[in-house]
């Protein structure tokens, strides 16, 4: 590579790192090492990047290396100081911070590190020279400084409150704000972190990390449209930076324009082919279109710029149909071996390694890493079995014979559109779902999180009056605004088709509030035998939510409470609910295609029989599957772990079949 080339390899990490790209940066850094391993620009600025993701016995490392070879960098020994610093050893770090302070003109940023140094080994006097020196120089980039090092270091409270000072102090400063914001996203504050980032780009239009920002906080309140807008404004602004491609292709995704989104993420990687990101996204998108073979050149390409990123491994292993090699599985068991990784990578490694084992039929090893991975991600995540209980006690309160003897039909909005598919994950609500897509008169959307994001909004806590008990008493007007308001919330998911599916399981748990404000929208109710359900839940690593699927015992309770809350369902709204079983599916394709398009009032069509051969996005799990025809190797899969299962199977005795049936 010429000193040209690594020039612009160099600056390319930079603007990553100033992005707030880190992982990006940081494969870049290490591939360019690989290559020209005595590069000391690469190299330090590999270890200022893994001393901000925390890893800082290997950033004292890099950085002494990248010292040992240009001593004379500030940068290195400023950054090596501040690890050092961070690690407790101030009288080491002091060392190098004072080299830092010779080698360049006088930084507030270094001064107050400088000061901290001098502040931990006893030295009060200088400790407060140095600090009155910066704040001399510049008080506000002393203290932003000091705020970001703390927001890196996980000290957010303290961060925040820096960051609001500064603020408060010169509204217009687009930095502190940005950080602000940042600490808002990590808190999950979204509105508070929309309103900062709106006002950074109102001040400052061309501040694209803002709008990088502002696209993500759009995306996790589901606001898809809007951070499609957002980013591609970003992209107008400066038409080759990567990273607003990269962002804009997760926005497309997002908001259901998956082959959009496949335009975003290759013109991204075009323009910086070392960006891991960007070809992990172009990934998914490419098998959500059905090109599984681009796909897994992508995700292929994802793990030769960053191999110990687990998620890429289990997208692999997340097509179903694809098979790891060899080498491969022994690569994944030695990475997840290192307990240097960070956990959710090596949770991500151990479902793989799961997948890839039971693919050879190994299920004893398969069982074993299935329940690491889950024992491994479970530790990290919050769940509340009461919670789940309590809340579908309120659904049966509220939702009763009473309220719907009450509310008459004619009460919410008379659409017919919805078809909702409803269920535990991994009980065949695709395959449903794809046999209705394949109708003429069908949009298939895949999983939306309208409903539930209704319904939440209905808890007025000022009002001590919370969901679902504020729908009790809604006049049947209010009613009908509700079930238009998810007509209208889902209007960009759909095409010109008269109906459509919506096949977010967890609706389940709402199925009541959906005939209130959707009396006529048809709900179909997809059953597994419960242990293949169960365990196919428990063998998903989910990207969000069914928190309740990590734990076999969870698993099973949960599934009791499903059951029970759907008896219910059944009894208040008697014939107004399809149970569709996949088995019976599997066995009699046709007269079951025939029974769910009786029930949706569709007229059949053969199009339906041939549902692997519609061309459409599938955005889940089963995304392989149902672009092939029926087959029922996948019934009664559970009985390769059975000898694990134990327990489960103790669990879910009350609803489990006769042990000769495969259906309920």
């Amino acid at each position: 590579m010429s000193k040209q080339e690594a020039r612009k390899a160099f600056e390319r990490a930079v603007t990553l790192m100033k992005e707030g790209a880190r992982d990006e940066a940081e494969a870049l850094c290490r591939t360019m090492i690989e290559s020209a391993p005595s590069d000391a620009n690469f190299i330090a600025l590999l270890g200022s990047i893994v001393a901000r993701k925390g890893n800082l016995e290997e950033s004292v490392s890099l950085l002494r290396r990248a010292i040992a070879i240009a001593p004379g960098n500030p940068n290195a020994q400023a950054d090596l100081g501040t690890a050092l610093l961070n690690l407790g050893r101030a009288e080491d770090a002091l060392r190098h911070l004072e080299k830092a302070r010779s080698l360049s003109s006088a930084d507030p940023s270094l001064l107050s590190k400088l000061a901290g140094a001098y502040q931990q080994t006893g030295d009060v006097d200088n400790a407060n020279k140095v600090m009155a020196e910066a704040a001399i120089l510049s008080p506000s980039q002393a203290k932003l400084d000091q705020a970001t090092r703390l927001f890196v270091e996980g000290e957010f409270r303290e961060a925040e409150k820096l960051a609001k000072e500064l603020v408060r102090e010169n509204p217009r400063d687009v930095n502190a704000a940005l950080l602000l914001a940042r600490l808002a996203i990590k808190a999950r504050c979204f509105k508070d972190a929309q309103e900062l980032l709106e006002r950074i780009i109102e001040l400052a239009p061309g501040f694209i990390a803002a709008r990088h920002d502002l696209g993500t906080v759009l995306k996790e309140t589901h606001k898809h449209e809007d951070a499609v807008d957002v980013l591609r404004e970003a992209v107008g602004i400066d038409v080759n930076n990567a990273l607003s491609h990269y962002y804009l292709g997760a926005a497309l995704a997002m908001a259901a324009k998956p082959r959009e989104a496949v335009d975003s993420y290759q013109r991204a990687v075009e323009l910086d082919p070392l960006l891991p990101g960007g070809h992990i996204g172009l990934g998914h998108v490419l098998k959500t279109v059905g090109n599984q073979s681009a796909g897994i050149d992508a995700y292929k390409r994802a793990i030769e710029l960053r191999p110990n990123y687990g998620e890429t491994y289990y997208s692999l292993a997340n097509l179903k149909t694809f098979r790891f090699s060899k080498d491969e599985i022994a690569s994944m068991e030695s990475r997840l071996e290192n307990e240097n990784l960070p956990t959710e990578c090596r949770v991500h490694f151990a479902f793989a390694l799961a997948k890839a084992y039971e693919d050879e039929k190994n299920f004893d090893e398969s069982f074993e890493h299935y329940a690491l991975a889950n024992q491994m991600h479970r530790d990290t995540i919050a769940y509340d079995p009461v919670q789940t209980q309590v809340g579908h006690e309120r659904m049966r309160d509220v939702f009763d014979k009473n309220f719907f003897y009450r509310t008459p039909a004619s009460g919410g909005c008379a659409a017919k559109d919805p078809i909702f598919i409803v269920g535990l994950p991994r009980s065949g609500s695709t395959l449903l779902e794809q046999i209705l897509a394949s109708h003429s008169q069908v949009d298939g959307t895949s999983e939306l999180h309208d409903i539930s994001l209704i319904a939440q909004g209905l808890s007025r806590s000022r009002e001590g009056n919370s969901f679902p008990q504020s729908v009790a008493n809604m006049a049947p007007e209010q009613l009908c605004e509700l079930g238009e308001k998810y007509l209208s919330q889902t209007r960009q998911y759909r095409g010109a088709a008269p109906f459509f599916t919506d096949k977010m399981p967890n609706n389940f748990a709402y199925v009541g509030f959906i005939k209130a404000i959707l009396p006529n929208a048809k709900i179909i109710d997809a059953r597994r035998h419960p242990m293949d359900s169960c365990f196919g839940s428990f063998k998903q690593h989910f990207a969000k939510g069914q928190t309740f699927t990590y734990d076999l015992f969870e698993l099973g309770e949960f599934y009791l409470e499903y059951d029970q809350l759907m008896l219910h369902w059944y009894d208040v709204l008697e014939g107004q609910i399809l149970r569709v079983q996949y088995e019976t599916v599997v066995n009699d394709l046709e007269e079951q295609v025939r029974r769910i398009l009786d029930f949706c009032e569709l007229p059949f069509e053969e199009a339906c029989l041939n549902f692997h051969e519609t061309e459409r996005a599938v955005r889940t799990a089963s995304s392989e599957q149902v672009r092939q025809p029926i087959y029922s190797s996948s019934v009664g899969t559970w009985r390769h772990f059975e000898q694990h299962l134990g327990a489960l199977k103790e669990i879910l005795a009350p609803v489990l079949p006769p042990e000769k049936e495969t259906t309920a």
